[in-house]
């Protein structure tokens, strides 16, 4: 059957690139099953990059001590050996079960699979933006308005304004307004920080350099929330904030930068059929899948009898999901359990030399 221009076809597709949905490809890569990946961050990492980038990690086997950081960065050298493709920044919008059995998934990019098997591992949902609920702002999103940034020079020689109150927000105000003082093709016109209050959740040296900068008069802070837009030429020219003591006043822009973090939403996952027990999806415990033959879940997204949400259980549930997998992805083969460390087949997928260790 001639599939329509575009699809990807592919055994298996991992939703969501946190460490179980990394293991994921891993367990999957050493069924000799190449992945492809989508994630709605821009960068693999999920809750570890997102929530406790730079924070200890203690209880990951054989690994005393990691960052959130360390422990993706080691993950992703451990698929290395396996192609994995990412599709980032996009969130699957659709799924849907063929009449041949594999599953025809669409992201919001319009990027579109065939796949025979679909793992999630999207932790506690996909992570997407903490925006300001102010009408009229959604238009002039990915022009004037960013939640994330992608370079520095998006903001040279404009005045910005800057949402926000944790490490990213006040970096960038102080990255955008360091350039004030070293010539930096890039600096700002005026930077402003707005947050309803001045305190700030920023590591305790970041927020020092903040403060110091502001009494310099080289960054400037309001206090308060915003409650309208203002435009003309339908361009977004200032951005109306009411401050602690009630008074509405307005801020001009060029660019606004609402950094306030991200927050885990389930999304379209609960249009797909699957049976779910307090936004989790119901599996079993052999193979960890889900009421629908083929769709696996595992880590966070998933609950059955003595779940315990740790990255370590997650990991195991990778590993019986990648086995529970096979016989829909090659049922004319039968899976053995072979072992790293004496298996020549398993050496050759991970780019071991097999004599060298003999």
């Amino acid at each position: 059957m001639a599939l329509p221009a575009g699809i990807i076809e592919t055994d298996a597709l991992v939703i969501g690139a946190g460490p179980v949905g990394l293991f994921q490809v891993f367990q999957l890569g050493l069924q000799d099953v190449k992945t492809h990946v989508v994630d709605a961050l821009p960068a693999p990492g999920g809750q570890c990059i997102e929530l406790y980038a730079d924070k200890p990690i203690y209880d990951i086997p054989a690994i005393p001590v990691c960052t959130g950081r360390e422990l993706v960065a080691k993950l992703m050298a451990q698929i290395a050996p396996f192609g994995a493709s990412f599709h980032l920044g996009q969130i699957v919008t659709t799924l849907q079960k063929q009449d041949d059995g594999r599953f025809l998934v669409e992201t919001s990019k319009s990027t579109r699979f065939l796949s025979k098997t679909v793992f999630i591992a999207a932790g506690v949902g996909a992570f997407q933006p903490r925006t300001l609920h102010v009408d009229g702002l959604a238009t002039f999103e990915g022009t004037q308005l960013l939640h994330n940034v992608p370079d520095a020079a998006v903001c040279a020689n404009r005045n910005v304004v800057i949402f926000g109150d944790g490490d990213e927000a006040l970096e960038w105000a102080l990255k955008l307004c360091a350039a004030h003082t070293d010539g930096h093709p890039h600096k700002a016109k005026r930077v402003t920080l707005v947050h309803r209050r001045d305190a700030f959740s920023a590591a305790p040296q970041t927020v020092e350099r903040f403060r110091t900068l502001v009494q310099q008069g080289h960054i400037h802070f309001a206090p308060g929330q915003a409650v309208g837009i203002e435009t003309v030429n339908e361009r977004l020219t200032g951005i109306q904030i009411v401050d602690p003591e009630g008074q509405t006043r307005s801020l001009p822009l060029e660019m606004l930068l609402v950094l306030q973090g991200l927050s885990p939403k389930l999304g379209p996952v609960a249009q797909w059929g699957l049976d779910m027990e307090r936004k989790q999806l119901q599996v079993d415990t052999e193979a960890f899948s889900t009421s629908v033959p083929g769709i696996f879940a595992v880590g966070d997204i998933n609950t059955y009898p003595g779940k315990k949400k740790l990255i370590l259980c997650g990991f195991h549930e990778a590993t019986l999901a990648a086995f529970g997998a096979m016989p829909i992805i090659t049922p004319e083969k039968k899976v053995l359990l072979q072992y790293t460390t004496t298996s020549p087949k398993l050496h050759k997928l991970l780019g071991v030399d097999s004599q060298k260790l003999a």
